[in-house]
């Protein structure tokens, strides 16, 4: 029995043209919560569906990518080659109801093929068109290529993420193309709830580039306010103190402590609240001032503790603090599992949506599309019959299977 559409975009229609990262990811989230999502993939597919192992299938035919699938739930897939005007015209056919057009193409493809928002939106003023790119289409690098870890890089991310030794690295996860796609989304419901008022779509451009820089806090605004650039300092905060990891007897503990008042309850759980009255960790200031030496003391406590009673101690005292756990244990861990945050539907497994709602609930309604899985249904429900398929597979416009 098929799963209910239950939410809040339930009849929103998106075309998502889009590939990789920030685009599809975008549009697994607008799916979830009920958008009916078209993915339209080139003739040689998404190139994700080849980023593994693992792969889904380890047969002859190998399915895709868990990279693949991990970020394509809740779409109807459809295959193009949009290098032919058969193709486009698919494409335009199936905007006269959609709501929405997602795509990541180097800037000046979609002019070249015809597609620009300004001409698409003459012919569909209510279209909301939402592009993903690099660094937008001005500036020295306007219409330039990027990848997440190049962004990370440029953004000024990895400056601020290492240590002395380690020199600066990138995040474990591509930061800034879930980031691009998170502010594509909220681009996207923007555009949506100010059509209700104006009746019009408009054009929406979420950048890389722009997307890396809105994460940057709170580094960028310690230079804005303070010309300070950031160290590397590992784990520790640039603006608190003790919020660091340390090692216990057993395993590494995160310790946030962002006030007085934690701090307290920190040093009594840790068997040494006479710290708390310390003139040099009496406020925040004092801490940063001398967190060397805090540090020290800190880390010796730790040392002669078991990690997952001090963190669930804390914890119960009011100190945010937590274990360092491996992603198995994320995932199989009970809070997860109370959460819900892992989604299985027909062999298929997946995080799921983090938006809890109390009536308009998300859903797993369809598992990430095999290529061009749902072409001929895609179609017929734009109006073409079996004759003109065939004949857009003929032509090449239509894509059965990868090359």
């Amino acid at each position: 029995m098929p799963t209910q559409n239950t939410g809040a975009l339930a009849g929103v229609k998106i075309v998502d043209l889009s590939r990789v990262l920030a685009g599809p990811y975008a549009t697994q989230i607008l799916g979830d919560h009920g958008a009916d999502v078209i993915k339209v993939e080139p003739p040689q597919g998404d190139e994700t569906r080849e980023w593994g192992p693992p792969f889904r299938d380890d047969d002859g035919a190998r399915g895709p990518s868990s990279y693949y699938l991990n970020i394509n739930r809740n779409k109807r897939g459809l295959a193009l080659d949009l290098t032919k005007a058969e193709a486009r015209d698919v494409v335009l056919r199936l905007l006269e109801n959609a709501d929405v057009l997602i795509e990541n193409f180097k800037i000046g493809t979609m002019e070249r093929w015809g597609m620009a928002y300004e001409t698409l939106s003459q012919r569909f003023p209510k279209l909301i068109y939402c592009r993903i790119s690099g660094f937008g289409a001005d500036g020295p690098l306007g219409s330039m290529p990027g990848y997440d870890a190049v962004l990370q890089a440029m953004t000024g991310l990895a400056s601020a993420t290492g240590t002395p030794e380690s020199g600066p690295v990138k995040l474990g996860v591509p930061i800034v193309d879930m980031t691009t796609g998170l502010n594509a989304v909220i681009g996207i419901l923007l555009a949506l709830h100010e059509r209700t008022h104006s009746g019009r779509g408009q054009f929406i451009e979420v950048a890389l580039y722009d997307a890396g820089i809105s994460v940057l806090h709170p580094h960028s605004g310690n230079w804005l306010w303070g010309e300070r650039i950031p160290k590397l300092i590992g784990n520790a905060h640039p603006n608190l103190a003790p919020y660091d990891l340390f090692q216990t007897k057993t395993r590494p503990i995160f310790l946030g402590v962002g006030n007085d008042a934690q701090f307290r309850k920190a040093t009594a759980v840790l068997g040494k609240p006479e710290l708390a009255d310390d003139p040099r960790f009496k406020d925040n200031a004092g801490r940063n001032a001398n967190r060397t030496a805090l540090t020290q003391i800190l880390a010796g406590l730790f040392a002669q503790l078991d990690g997952l009673k001090t963190a669930t101690k804390l914890l119960e005292a009011g100190v945010p603090a937590g274990p360092l756990n491996q992603v198995n244990e994320v995932m199989n861990d009970p809070q997860t599992k109370a959460r819900a945050m892992v989604v299985e539907k027909d062999g298929y497994k997946g995080v799921a949506s983090p938006i809890k709602m109390s009536r308009t609930k998300s859903s797993t309604r369809m598992t990430p599309p095999d290529f061009g899985a749902d072409t001929n249904a895609v179609l017929k429900e734009a109006g073409y019959n079996d004759a003109q398929i065939a004949r857009l597979v003929q032509q090449g416009a239509i894509v059965k299977k990868i090359p």
